[in-house]
């Protein structure tokens, strides 16, 4: 079920109890009807998430979804005993039919079943009235799709006499805005359509009294005068002109006229308390806002700035503007206005650094503020200006001694600017009620008035003209009808008739079909909804960019807007966030290092293992050889991890990344400088034991260094597992200082890069690390003293006999054997004699090298020494203490 949680839009009276979400007792909160929903007034949604009860005397309202009807209460009410009102009738959301076809021109639509409006399961009885006959089916069903099951049928009857209904109308035939040109053929066009129709006003016909306005309220006071006074009594009356329409519409109502205009655009005529039965096609100057606003919205511009002349048509299009913009969350940041001298308000533009700007002027005006626009160079890629789209399409390019700007200095401040301007020709190919296109008409029109139309007054207007005529007709015939239910008829009209006045009031408020301007739909203050025509100045030239309906919120674009800055321009400094990446030169240069690192690692380990049988890699622990091979490896590759970002990978694979990088940097380490270290270990244990009874020396066991060496990647491999459950690693973006680009535009750039991090990262490190590092460092701390090792988390080790530190010492004896060589690496001896070799200690007592070895045989076979000695005194001579060592 579809839940539909609405708050009333009255706000809480200030001293009304507010409701708590809190209360035991009461009413329990009702589950809404199927597609609806309840209106709970003084609460917010998410009081209305958390109450549990209502207090008593609480109402709640159902409201349904578009096109469908509350069946059943709408309102209910808590009662004292806990209880809903009216609990026993259900109510239901059921879609609705269209009403039209509870009317019947010439007879009755009798509806069963049926409350409010019609819904699923009412049905309609269809008859004639007397001298009619009935077309169609006599009864249709409201079916669950909305929609009846038959057409509406219709009356005939045979036709006779039709009797005459005067249109009064004041056409401006000359002056200020000579429409009437245009507009007057147009309307009489109308006429002979409408009056050659039967199943339009069969009974009657309309014609035309009409007199020259010149647009002039003090002619059009005079001619007003004679319309009222004169017989035959005017129906409707049908004024052009703003101030024309101003002046008809103010007297219409104590005359119970409608008045119904082609060519009035003042917003002050959309105040309904003050023209209550005015209506006009053509639109209302605040018809542009929405379209403004919706452009607004579309280019993504938040901060606008206006600049208007101080005329009532402007400051009202302005005010209503300032309205809809904030109703849509943006802002009017900077107003100003003139009465003839633009040049300080465009400079206060220019100053306050307004970018995108709302221009309301005449003509005239209009070139005088974009003078000024060009000495202030507020224009280029930085600035849009909106305009109003009925100027001349050469309006900047016309020679005007009230300003001092050429025609080319005009062309270049005004480039790129937008345009509104209300659609008066129906732009699709489609026919009107008149069954006529938009083409169509305008070439009959033409044929008309067989001139110029360039050069004919009210042009652009005459296709308003038209259908206002046919608004009239359809809003007569509708009347009629009703009329004909009371007993009446048109012909008992009279300006001391009211009902009659109300009915043609209704009719023409529900007007709504496709005429030759377009669709033709009249809002709540008797202004016509239609398209608005988005054009863009390019190149010196108008072109079409897009249409929006306002009717139905929709806008239709052609893509074609072009920008002096390649895109549309910001209302501000924009902050542009660019992602820092690792070169991939550097990363390709380092990777193909990296794997030739892997590649001598493994030949390293392959030769290792090919050669284990032989001695001296049997005696050098080959598999912690392998083992610091294999680490290596996994270092090295830890290069290849470390090189992704951004720009290889999405957000959602990098935290995998991170946890690679720390895995093979993490195993890496542990497996080369473990056993890198505990190889050292070795070596210090053999050289720095303590004597012991000379029988019973005994060698190292293998187990115990590759016993420490899983003891330091288990430690470690826990240590990870820790890490990665409790804070694993994960993306993290640094900001660095904004950058100024290099090219003029209005961004600033904010360098980011992502890292690896955890939220106690430091500490971590720390822990892993440095603990690793230091137990390690410890095992080989005696060795350390000797110069010899040197280790650590961040340092070189010093590994190996024949890497050491001191200064190599060699010496010989006289007596030595061709071929014995010993040299002293610090505090230890070398000596060596064909292929076997000896490991002992430079003896200061003795003058040189004084070999011990494991084997006795070798110490025979190396140390010269042993011809001073028997072979038992030989094989017991003992290792010197460490404090006779050599430095």
């Amino acid at each position: 079920m579809l839940l539909l949680l609405l708050l009333s839009a009255l706000s809480v009276e200030p001293n009304r109890a507010a409701i708590h979400v809190n209360l035991t007792e009461g009413c329990q909160i009702i589950h809404p009807p199927r597609d609806g929903g309840i209106r709970y007034r003084g609460l917010t949604p998410e009081e209305v998430q958390s109450v549990r009860f209502l207090p008593f005397d609480y109402e709640i309202e159902y409201v349904c979804r578009p096109d469908r009807e509350i069946v059943g209460p709408k309102v209910r009410k808590c009662q004292r005993d806990g209880t809903w009102t009216a609990m026993g009738h259900p109510s239901r959301c059921l879609r609705t039919c269209p009403k039209m076809h509870l009317s019947l021109e010439n007879g009755q639509a009798v509806a069963r079943a049926m409350e409010r409006v019609p819904v699923e399961g009412t049905w309609t009885e269809y008859s004639c009235n007397p001298g009619f006959r009935l077309v169609g089916s006599a009864r249709s069903n409201c079916t669950k799709l909305g929609r009846w099951s038959t057409p509406k049928p219709i009356c005939e009857r045979e036709w006779g006499p039709r009797g005459a209904v005067h249109v009064g109308a004041l056409f401006p035939m000359s002056g200020g805005w000579p429409g009437g040109q245009a507009c007057l053929p147009a309307v009489r066009m109308a006429l002979e359509d409408i009056n050659s129709r039967r199943d339009i006003l069969p009974d009657y016909e309309l014609r035309l009294i009409h007199h020259d306005s010149k647009c002039d309220p003090g002619q059009a006071t005079k001619y007003l005068y004679e319309l009222l006074y004169n017989d035959p009594i005017k129906i409707i009356l049908m004024p052009g002109c703003s101030s024309v329409s101003t002046l008809v519409a103010e007297a219409a109502r104590m005359w119970n006229l409608i008045v119904l205009s082609y060519g009035s655009s003042s917003p002050a005529l959309s105040n309904r308390q003050r023209f209550p039965t005015f209506f006009r096609t053509h639109p209302s100057a605040t018809l542009h806002n929405p379209t403004r606003v919706q452009l607004f919205k579309k280019w993504g511009w938040t901060k606008i700035a206006t600049i208007q002349q101080t005329t009532e048509v402007f400051t009202s299009t302005l005010d209503d503007l300032d309205q809809r913009v904030k109703e849509a969350g943006l802002e009017i940041t900077f107003r100003q206005s003139f009465f003839s001298d633009p040049a300080a308000p465009v400079r206060n533009l220019k100053r306050q650094d307004a970018r995108i700007i709302v221009g309301l002027f005449y003509e005239t005006e209009a070139r005088k503020v974009f003078c000024e626009v060009y000495k202030e160079k507020l224009y280029g890629k930085k600035y849009v200006w909106f305009l109003i789209g009925w100027y001349a399409d050469n309006w900047f390019r016309i020679k005007d001694p009230a300003i001092n700007c050429t025609e080319a200095e005009m062309a270049e401040a005004v480039e790129g600017h937008v345009t509104t301007e209300i659609v008066m020709l129906n732009p699709e190919n489609t026919r009107s009620i008149s069954n006529m296109t938009s083409q169509e008409f305008i070439e009959k029109l033409q044929k008309r008035l067989g001139k110029n139309p360039e050069e004919t007054g009210g042009f652009q207007e005459a296709p308003l003209a038209y259908d206002a005529i046919w608004a009239l007709a359809l809003a007569l015939n509708k009347t009629s009808a009703e009329l004909v239910k009371k007993g009446l008829r048109l012909e008992d009209f009279n300006y001391n008739n009211k009902n009659i006045t109300d009915e043609i009031y209704r009719a023409l408020n529900s007007s709504a079909f496709e005429g030759v301007s377009g669709h033709v739909v009249f809002d709540a203050s008797g202004s016509r909804m239609a398209w608005t025509l988005i054009e863009q100045l390019q190149g010196g030239v108008y072109k079409k960019i897009g249409y929006y309906d306002s009717t139905k919120d929709n806008l239709s674009w052609y893509n074609n807007d072009k920008w002096i800055g390649g895109a549309p321009p910001a209302d501000y400094t924009k902050v542009i966030t660019t992602f820092r990446f690792l070169s991939q030169k550097l990363f390709i240069s380092v990777s193909v290092l990296a794997s030739l690192g892997i590649l001598l690692a493994i030949i390293c380990l392959a030769f290792n293992i090919y050669n284990g049988h032989v001695r001296y890699i049997q005696n050098s622990q080959p598999y912690l050889n392998n083992m610091t091979a294999v680490g290596c490896t996994l270092a090295l590759a830890a290069v290849f991890p470390l090189g992704l970002d951004g720009y290889h990978i999405g957000p959602g694979l990098f935290p995998f990344v991170c946890q690679a990088r720390l895995w093979l940097l993490g195993l890496g380490f542990s497996l080369a400088y473990g056993s890198m270290f505990t190889k050292i270990w070795w070596v210090h244990t053999v050289f720095t034991k303590k004597e012991e009874k000379k029988e019973k020396r005994k060698t190292l066991e293998p187990w115990k260094l590759y016993a420490t060496v899983g003891l330091l990647v288990g430690l470690d491999v826990v240590t990870l597992i820790i890490w990665q459950i409790v804070d694993p690693l994960h993306r993290t973006i640094e900001e660095f200082t904004k950058e100024e680009p290099k090219t003029d535009t209005d961004v600033s750039i904010l360098p980011q890069l992502e890292h690896c991090s955890s939220t106690k990262m430091n500490t971590w490190l720390g822990g892993h690390g440095g603990g690793l590092g230091g137990w390690e460092t410890g095992r080989a701390e005696g060795v350390g003293g000797t110069g010899e090792v040197q280790a650590g988390l961040g340092g070189q080790a010093r590994l190996g006999v024949r890497a050491g530190l001191g200064t190599q010492v060699h010496c010989r004896e006289p007596r030595g054997d061709p071929g014995t060589h010993r040299s002293q690496v610090g505090g230890l001896c070398l000596t060596t004699h064909g292929s076997s070799s000896a490991q002992g200690y430079f003896m200061a007592s003795r003058g040189c090298c004084c070999c011990w070895a494991s084997s006795w045989r070798t110490r025979l076979r190396a140390c010269p020494r042993r011809r001073s000695m028997t072979t038992e005194q030989w094989q017991r001579f003992p290792a010197p203490p460490t404090s006779q060592f050599l430095n």
